[in-house]
């Protein structure tokens, strides 16, 4: 049998000279470069035999969230909120969240997200192209919602028809406004006008969810005996806007309106457990939604949609 091999002390000493530099490569091998926060940009799941892709168009930072959430509350009340859900109360990060259902048939695209230029690299990263686009849905015409249907070259979803509420459009037709000016009267003549109950495509069906705008939708997606709904805008934050649906909301129009179509969407989602795609939730802004209290809780999806 081999014996084995003692160290003498003159080995441990050698051993020891050798360490500080072991430990200077090991400091440089990891100095690697600050990347910065970064997501992903989209996040394809299943609801039936259909295909939906959420694509994150644009993120951004704000400051002071009660100029723009819970403006009816004492800071103390939305600060205690805040803290519950482990966020801050001095900003708040922002997510503009078109969605792709691809029907097998037709590739329908909801909202166009703040610009041309987002909304082409958000589906090029999913792996579509503008061009592959048979429907823009529009959900309301806020500027984030409608500023990549035109830019300066021109109409970005050529190959596409356009759907959008009758009662959105007459209202933004008729309101002299400069984003619906340069982004949609050029296109009018290609939109086709639909009210509650209506079915855009086999399977997806728009829901009056007004207040946020005075004929902003939502869509039900129906496969296969699986649903999802297409929230849009009906709830902006999913702590001071879904978790309080009394709060009020800058960006919403009807103020007492939106809180009452927050709570009738709600409850529905909580009741019938169906998953919503909220445009301004936490990306990928897919989760579901269970009764807390006078209030709301939003939780996140995590495999469901996957299996």
């Amino acid at each position: 049998m081999e014996r084995a091999k003692t160290l003498s002390r003159r080995d441990v000493m050698l051993a020891g000279a050798s360490f500080p530099l072991i430990a200077a490569a090991s400091q440089v091998r990891g100095a690697a470069e600050m990347k910065g926060i970064a997501a992903t940009r989209f996040n394809r799941m299943k609801v039936g035999n259909f295909e939906v892709t959420t694509l994150l168009a644009g993120t951004r930072t704000v400051e002071e969230p009660q100029k723009i959430f819970g403006m009816n509350v004492s800071p103390e009340e939305f600060a205690a909120a805040s803290e519950a859900a482990r966020i801050p109360t001095d900003k708040a990060q922002f997510f503009f969240t078109p969605t792709v259902v691809n029907t097998g048939s037709e590739l329908i695209l909801f909202d166009t997200g703040l610009n041309p230029a987002g909304i082409a690299s958000a589906l090029k990263q999913a792996g579509y192209t503008a061009d592959q686009v048979d429907t823009v849905v529009i959900t309301h015409m806020h500027g984030d919602h409608i500023g990549g249907l035109m830019g300066d070259a021109g109409e970005t979803f050529e190959n596409a028809r356009y759907v959008t509420g009758s009662t959105e459009f007459d209202f933004w037709a008729g309101a002299e406004n400069e984003r619906f000016e340069g982004k949609v009267r050029p296109l009018a003549e290609k939109f086709a006008m639909i009210g509650d109950g209506a079915s855009v495509s086999s399977g997806v069906t728009a829901m009056s969810a007004f207040g946020h705008t005075p004929g902003h939708m939502a869509y039900r997606i129906e496969s296969n005996g699986k649903q999802l709904v297409l929230g849009a805008d009906f709830a902006n934050h999913y702590v001071w806007s879904l978790g309080f649906p009394d709060w009020e909301v800058r960006f919403d129009m009807d103020k007492a309106a939106a809180a009452a179509t927050r709570r009738k969407m709600l409850d529905m989602m909580a009741a019938d457990n169906i998953p919503f795609v909220g445009y301004h939730m936490p990306f990928p802004g897919v989760g579901y939604v269970e009764s807390k209290g006078e209030g709301y809780h939003y939780v996140a999806s995590s495999y469901q949609l996957m299996l």
